[in-house]
């Protein structure tokens, strides 16, 4: 029953000695072969327009939903607005012409 255990823990031990020498043969950008300061440098511009260009994209689509809706509900507004004064003016003079 011992020398089970031994053999679990060096097994585990093994393992465990060996994962961070795997994590740390990675390249630190896969695909990217060149990792010189100037290349950093670029690729962190190159990261911020496009951040910037993103942003300006959202904003955009917002201000044309936002616009879009205003348009949308005032209309629907407006043409309530319209029908509730047609309606009472209707009433006002149905009542004229039929006093009670």
């Amino acid at each position: 029953m011992k020398t089970r255990w031994q053999i679990t823990a060096v097994l585990l031990g093994t393992a465990m000695a060996c994962t961070p020498a795997l994590g740390w043969s990675q390249q630190p950008y896969p695909g990217e072969e060149d990792h010189r300061p100037k290349q950093d440098m670029r690729n962190a511009g190159h990261e911020a327009k496009d951040a910037a260009r993103d942003t300006g994209h959202a904003v955009t689509h917002g201000t044309d939903k936002a616009y879009h809706s205003t348009k949308r509900h005032t209309k629907h507004a407006a043409h309530r607005t319209k029908n509730a004064v047609k309606g009472a003016a209707e009433g006002a003079r149905e009542g004229a012409h039929e006093p009670q």
